[in-house]
């Protein structure tokens, strides 16, 4: 799992991968839910002027070397996307030309040697070093460091814009010029003139004069959920319609710029905190539905603090984001969930970057100490431990990734191999072929995960309580085979690391069943007046 930055920079890299595949376009093609508001625009201008400038940079020169029968990689070396350092290996992930390396490599640089844009890569300056691109990475930097909404008028850390970590990330805000009114407070004088709370209820029964929030939610125990997560958490997507030819359409990328503005992720269909009808089929909802479903008067009390590239190391740099108020807000279910990051990394020797259980240890008692000075009391802190990712290369590294579909010429284990070697892979330790090193990554990630588990048996907060959970894959990859399905149809396969959508639903599945059984005081009553809350304010203002 990359820092988010370079997870953006590396997406463009399968862009490029992908032109080595040549296919007639599919005729049709399911593509992800899109909203038809009014921040389409701003999404459409923003991936427009984003497309236009890189084709003006890149276009003619890519369409120069393809022309001349240079594969993707040849492409990739040339406008220094990929880079050779001295003593380093090549890197390429298609087979190597006839001719020597070399040689063909000083060729395509004379069909592109007046190109302005080696000026830059030349000069050790980045793509944001461009006059053009420098102030929209500026903006699209901040918009990730900051994990708060780009557009919120009151600064209640809520929106009514749904990306750039609006309410696909935490609920609608429903006043955005009152930074009283926001999702998980409770209600300001019953909600009798305003829906404080944004759960789509209030006013007063005109029958008896009792308002409807007092009378359908108070001693329901409302509550939300948070989840402290990394790109897992956030459901890191690259669709394979994408970067795979034969199944593109011009519905192909239809969702490209939400995906673009939510920094590739798909918060609003993840777990923990998805609010969309899911996309994949099966009858398993997320956390959040089902907090919702047992009491209605949950209704958009969600949170998805979940950066690409998050860690116990780096959580105090955006936990700031996450919206409570101990005085004046309902109580909170907190899930923290950084499954990978702590072990993996790019690194071409990625052991010494690993954190220890004792720095895991100081990291987490400094997060909980935040959390306690910040939940209501009442609240629930729920630890994930970290996987045993072994099962990616055991499951993966003999079949063809989507860049190699066609030809058969690409499989996972050489993918994997070419990420390592530009060490920009999301988890070298794992994605490896080394039989060693991927026994090491699971032994320091039980190793943490014990750690998680000690602290949850022995420290005691004022404001919450404190457990643990295996996160238990083996578990869902039973289930799923249960179904008749492959252990394989579980993971991402664009980048073949992160779980899809499909195993982030039985995840959240196993999660609510654990947490029903052994801890039924986490998740509240169930709600008898649902019925009435559904009868009087319908789908309470949708999310």
């Amino acid at each position: 799992m990359q820092s988010p930055w370079k997870i953006l920079m590396v997406a463009p890299l399968f862009l490029l991968l992908s032109l080595q595949s040549s296919a007639f376009p599919a005729n049709d093609d399911q593509s992800r839910p899109s909203h038809s508001n009014g921040h389409t625009c701003v999404e459409k201008l923003f991936l427009k002027t984003t497309c236009y400038l890189v084709i003006d940079k890149f276009g003619s020169d890519i369409i120069k070397l393809l022309s001349a029968d240079m594969n993707a990689d040849v492409v990739c070396h040339t406008l220094e996307f990929c880079k050779q350092n001295t003593g380093q290996p090549l890197c390429h992930l298609y087979p190597l030309p006839k001719e020597t390396w070399k040689f063909t490599l000083q060729k395509a640089r004379q069909i592109v040697k007046k190109s302005p844009i080696l000026k830059y890569s030349r000069s050790g300056s980045d793509i944001c070093s461009l006059p053009v691109l420098a102030k929209i990475c500026q903006k699209i930097k901040l918009a990730i460091e900051q994990s708060v909404p780009f557009k919120d008028v009151d600064s209640d850390k809520y929106s009514i814009f749904p990306t750039l970590r609006g309410y696909h990330w935490r609920g609608r805000d429903c006043n955005d010029s009152d930074e009283s009114v926001y999702p998980g407070r409770r209600p300001d004088n019953w909600d009798v003139h305003q829906d404080s709370n944004c759960n789509g209820i209030w006013g007063v029964d005109p029958k008896d004069g009792v308002p409807y929030e007092k009378k359908f939610c108070e001693g329901s125990q409302p509550r939300g959920i948070i989840l402290l997560g990394d790109s897992a958490g956030a459901h890191f997507h690259i669709s394979p319609e994408w970067i795979t030819a034969s199944q593109m359409s011009l519905n192909s990328f239809i969702n490209l710029p939400t995906a673009l503005t939510n920094e590739l992720d798909w918060p609003q269909l993840s777990g923990a905190t998805g609010f969309l009808d899911s996309t994949v089929g099966i009858k398993e909802k997320s956390i959040y539905l089902r907090l919702w479903k047992r009491n209605h008067c949950n209704h958009r009390d969600y949170q998805n603090i979940s950066r690409n590239g998050a860690s116990s190391r780096n959580l105090k740099k955006f936990i700031e984001s996450l919206s409570r108020n101990k005085m004046l807000d309902y109580p909170a279910i907190v899930i923290y969930a950084m499954i990978g990051n702590d072990v993996c990394s790019g690194k071409s020797d990625p052991v010494p970057a690993m954190t220890t259980p004792e720095k895991l240890c100081s990291n987490i008692m400094q997060t909980l100490k935040h959390l306690n000075s910040h939940l209501p009391n009442g609240s629930h802190v729920i630890f994930y431990g970290l996987p045993d990712g072994t099962f990616l290369w055991d499951n993966l590294h003999n079949r063809y990734h989507p860049l190699g579909q066609l030809n058969k010429d690409v499989t996972y284990a050489q993918l994997y191999s070419f990420l390592n070697c530009l060490q920009v892979s999301p988890c070298h330790g794992w994605m490896s072929s080394n039989k060693t090193l991927r026994t090491l990554t699971s032994e320091r990630a039980e190793q943490l995960s014990n750690t998680l588990k000690k602290i949850a048996a022995s420290e005691k907060f004022t404001n919450f309580n404190l457990f643990y959970m295996d996160f238990a894959f083996h578990e869902i990859i039973q289930e799923w085979q249960k179904r008749g399905g492959q252990p394989w149809q579980l993971i991402e396969p664009v980048d073949g690391f992160h779980p899809n959508e499909v195993a982030l639903l039985l995840l959240a599945d196993h999660f609510w069943e654990k947490v029903q059984l052994q801890w039924p005081q986490i998740l509240g009553k169930e709600n008898p007046f649902n019925p009435q809350i559904k009868q009087v304010f319908g789908d309470q203002g949708g999310h």
